[in-house]
């Protein structure tokens, strides 16, 4: 079978894989190339606990406040708002125990086995190298602050997550790095670490080339549809078509997704990271900072600081507030690292109302399939979405509830 997949992020790419590996013909399409976007940018963590929203009970009592606290991790672009308010009503609404709750399970079936997911995919390949095995911790600076954040951790406990809790005298014996940021830290078990997610990215991309399948960059600006399905794909490059067409193209899928008649409410959360080039140390462990919600991770050759939230559209220009955010956070939980030089990125993350990715076919026939809204987890959950996709179009069920996943949820909205 002749399948396009379009978008060559970690989603995109690891469809591709698995597809191949599965006998197919396959053609990946990035307007870009493989790794550039926000599977370049990412924390590069494997975060098989990252199953609470940023839609939590409260949030809306407290996200004002954020907008105007210069040290909160939230952003808005002001002249962006009145673009955003129906993607805001709506995402607002999620913000309840029950919807954490129905999250909460949905993303741990999705996200519980990533390591074994990536290990899979990137077995005799080059790209193995860039994966390890280790904790991601949760760095609080007072016990005041670790005990406000009980909700989420009972949640996380409800759906299997195994951690530990230690003080931080205790955490930096094994991990100097972060002096006496932290009064606790929360040790996650079972999670993994990329060591520079965009080259692993383009490690992937080249395996599969090597294995016989096809890279075209190239852009896509329409799709014809007929009887709810797709046809033809045009691109600057000209017109392809295939017996199956996956859609993996991120913060970029709304427009073709809406054009299926798949009204997901849909938004770019736009992230920054800054790297520390040449850090005169390393931390351990990946540590998420919780009083900025970014996380510290140890890279080739450099630290990355990414995370942030900000609302603003897919054309404005970087933000200058969330890097100072996170220079001064850096300096305070680092106090001792001296570097060479800072690195600032800012990329998107694709953001659906309800935060659960799209994942299955969107029409009845089964010719095309949305892979894409993975909001905070797309590298942790790309390989297994890949995987899901494949097998979906050889015609195998995936072993867990894909209901909350599926695209048809949203057809006749």
């Amino acid at each position: 079978m002749d399948v396009i997949v379009a978008g060559a992020g970690i989603v995109g790419v690891s469809t591709a894989i698995w597809l191949q590996r599965a006998g197919h013909s396959v053609t990946l399409v990035d307007r870009e190339g493989p790794g550039t976007g926000t599977s370049h940018g990412n924390a590069g963590v494997l975060a098989a606990g990252s199953v609470i929203p940023v839609t939590t009970p409260g949030l809306l009592r407290r996200a004002p406040g954020m907008l105007f606290n210069p040290n909160a991790p939230l952003f808005l672009k002001w002249s962006y708002l009145p673009r955003l308010l129906p993607f805001l009503q709506r995402y607002l609404r999620h913000a309840n125990d029950a919807h954490v709750t129905l999250y909460a399970k949905s993303m741990a079936g999705l996200l519980h086995d990533t390591v074994a997911q990536h290990e899979a995919l990137a077995k005799d390949t080059p790209a193995a190298k860039f994966i390890t095995r280790e904790n991601y911790c949760f760095g609080y600076a007072t016990p005041a602050a670790f005990a406000a954040d009980a909700y989420g951790w009972l949640k996380r406990r409800e759906v299997g997550l195994s951690y530990d809790v230690v003080s931080g005298e205790d955490y930096l014996a094994d991990d100097p790095a972060y002096g006496n940021a932290f009064a606790k830290v929360v040790r996650c078990h079972d999670h993994g670490r990329i060591s520079d997610p965009g080259a692993y990215v383009k490690a992937l991309a080249d395996h599969f080339v090597d294995q016989g399948g096809q890279l075209a960059i190239t852009a896509i600006h329409d799709i014809d549809v007929a009887d709810g399905g797709v046809r033809a794909l045009h691109t600057d490059s000209g017109t392809l078509q295939a017996d199956r067409i996956v859609f993996a193209m991120g913060p970029w899928s709304k427009a073709i997704a809406h054009k299926l008649g798949v009204k997901v409410p849909f938004e770019s959360e736009r992230g920054y990271h800054i790297e520390l080039v040449n850090p005169s140390s390393m931390p351990k462990n990946p540590m998420m900072v919780a009083s900025g919600k970014f996380v510290v991770t140890p890279m080739d050759g450099r630290i990355r600081a990414a995370g942030v939230i900000e609302f603003g559209g897919l054309d404005a220009a970087p933000s200058r507030a969330p890097f100072e955010l996170l220079r001064r956070q850096v300096e305070a939980v680092l106090p001792n690292v001296t570097y060479d030089r800072v690195v600032e990125w800012m990329g998107h993350r694709p953001a659906p109302a309800d935060s659960l990715p799209l994942i299955g076919a969107n029409d009845a026939q089964g010719k095309s399939y949305s892979a894409f809204g993975h909001q905070h987890v797309g590298l942790t959950g790309g390989p297994k979405t890949g995987r899901i996709i494949a097998d979906m179009i050889d015609g195998r069920s995936p072993n867990m509830d894909m209901s909350p996943f599926d695209p048809k949820k949203y057809v006749g909205r």
